[in-house]
């Protein structure tokens, strides 16, 4: 049985750290399927970045 995962990232998010990264247009002309490893795996880290940041910012500090 296959099971399908549901993405955390929106699609509006993914563009948007695409063209931050430089390879949204390798996404137009080929989906996602046509990138890279190491370009998925920057924009997993810059996700994470992103992140970090805005929790950094929310949480009060003592």
């Amino acid at each position: 049985m296959s099971r399908r995962r549901r993405g955390i990232m929106s699609e509006q998010f993914k563009d948007e750290l695409a063209k931050d990264l430089g390879f949204y247009n390798t996404v137009q002309q080929e989906g996602w399927g046509g990138i890279k490893a190491k370009d998925a795996g920057n924009m997993v880290k810059r996700a994470i970045q992103l992140a970090e940041q805005q929790l950094a910012n929310q949480t009060p500090r003592r």
